[in-house]
């Protein structure tokens, strides 16, 4: 169930009036039964295996807390075994038996791959971090064990959350299931308008780009670098109007029922470094395994080198790259990233010599200037990775941009209108300019948010404005906005 459909509309509706006209005691089964039925709505099968997960890790929750010295390891041991090789099994063990396939090619070692016919059930890599992160809190004593199975099942599989997140902490979440959650209409009102921008970020901008994005991708090889270069450049809105329009849907509907869900993104695209970008770009990921992975990396050693701090960073971002999928297009991403954050860190102190050198510093909206377009720079072209479906699509991509500098200068009044046709970028001259435009009132939607401190640029202003807001919101999304429910990026992950 998409939540950019129909459907998703009619259920959202009728749990909501049934949540607010039951007892406060039944309303967390409710969600649990109404978040079991969005799930299979999709597969209705694999709902088998979240609850495998589910049952091992309520009880070795359990076990963990009760046990002492070697015993607590073990317990977490099984519960992390138990649920990565879950997640390498249905994500990764066709891609990692190709790979094997194709080393013993290279060796002439006899071996033949033998492929598994499975799909990968919905969100399984935000249900595994989600649940780790309950396993690993109840060992190190900072969460205790949650008692009521439905209730941690309902943790694990809470609707707005459950297909693409964000990734909860149990400290965070498990708490509010057990709280009253009394009508309130002005959390309520909030919630709504939360997911009223999430919606527009999806259909308005997000799904037209997709067309564009999509059609160039297909057509790479009759695409001009010109046309390349604009596909390029939108997938960068794409990808985060959808994920991030994602995540408002979902903490403005976790919000109207009451439940205060972390958010995601922080306008990532004014970011002044790579390392302010992953503060603000998909929080919930970045921070699970800088608190996961790479802090228990960095401590692994008493002595701890420039060297070992460099490589646990680089193994971070390499395994956030694979988290998203099972390609290497995602590993050079994550490869990238990491690249950058090491760099970054390490030519710190020679590059502030340099900006005072040259007087950049003393000028401070210049240097904040150089610094975000350099960060988009460097984000652009790792995005190119995440998108492309191949590495050797990857390189044609960049192959491909390379010339649009050649071409633009040449590119006459009619070869834009042929350009915008269509059957050239994949819309017509109205939708891409609709895109353009949606894009701008974004940034300037963005700033106008931390400008003021406030989610909504309407807070506080009177009930004509704040009606104002939504209809043109509204009616932007049904006049505008593609409404044809493409699916979210973040799905297949």
């Amino acid at each position: 169930m998409l939540f950019n459909s129909l459907q998703f509309l009619v259920f959202f509706a009728a749990l909501f009036f049934a949540y607010y006209a039951i007892p406060n005691r039944y309303r967390s089964y409710l969600l649990l039964v109404a978040s079991c039925y969005f799930y299979m709505a999709f597969v209705p099968a694999y709902i088998l295996i979240l609850f495998s997960l589910i049952t091992v890790d309520y009880f070795l929750g359990l076990r963990i807390a009760g046990a002492e010295g070697s015993a607590r390891k073990l317990l977490l041991t099984a519960s992390i075994v138990t649920n990565l090789g879950a997640l390498f099994f249905f994500k990764y063990f066709n891609f990692f038996n190709q790979n094997v396939a194709y080393l013993a090619h290279v060796i002439h070692w006899n071996y033949s791959p033998f492929l598994l016919d499975i799909i990968l059930p919905l969100g399984l890599s935000f249900h595994v971090f989600q649940s780790l992160s309950y396993v690993v809190e109840v060992y190190r004593r900072k969460q205790v064990p949650e008692r009521n199975y439905l209730v941690y099942a309902l943790y694990v599989m809470f609707f707005p959350q459950l297909v693409a997140g964000p990734i909860e902490r149990p400290q965070h979440m498990l708490h509010q299931f057990h709280e009253q959650h009394d009508f309130d209409s002005v959390r309520i009102r909030k919630g709504l308008e939360i997911m009223l921008w999430g919606f527009f970020k999806k259909l308005v901008i997000a799904d037209n780009t997709a067309l564009v994005v999509n059609h160039v991708y297909a057509n790479l090889a009759d695409s001009t670098g010109t046309m390349v270069l604009i596909a390029a450049t939108l997938f960068v809105y794409q990808l985060y109007c959808d994920f991030s329009g994602y995540s408002d849907i979902a903490v403005g509907s976790a919000m109207v029922f009451g439940y205060d869900l972390m958010w995601n993104f922080d306008r990532p695209y004014s970011s002044r470094s790579i390392a302010e970008f992953w503060r603000r770009w998909h929080i919930s990921l970045s921070t699970w395994l800088r608190d996961y992975l790479y802090y228990p990396l960095v401590f692994a050693k008493k002595r701890k080198s420039k060297l070992w701090l460099y490589f646990s960073l680089f193994i971070t971002f390499v395994l956030i790259g694979l988290w998203h999928g099972a390609n290497w297009t995602y590993v050079a991403f994550g490869a990238i990233h990491g690249g950058y954050m090491v760099f970054g860190q390490w030519t710190l102190p020679v590059r502030q010599r340099i900006k005072k050198a040259i007087g950049l510093a003393t000028i401070p909206i210049l240097d904040q200037v150089w610094q975000i377009g350099v960060t988009m720079v460097l984000v652009f072209i790792s995005f190119i990775f995440f998108r492309a479906t191949s590495l050797t699509q990857a390189i044609a991509v960049f192959y491909k941009i390379a010339a649009a500098p050649f071409e633009l200068p040449f590119i006459t009044l009619s070869g834009w209108k042929q350009m915008l046709k269509a059957t050239g970028i994949g819309v017509d001259a109205r939708t891409f300019l609709i895109i353009v435009l949606a894009i701008v009132f974004l940034e300037i939607v963005q700033w106008w948010q931390t400008r003021r401190g406030t989610f909504a640029p309407i807070e506080a202003k009177s009930r004509s404005v704040r009606w104002g807001w939504y209809y043109a919101l509204v009616f932007s999304i049904l006049i505008f906005g593609y409404l044809g429910a493409q699916t979210f990026i973040y799905f297949q992950f």
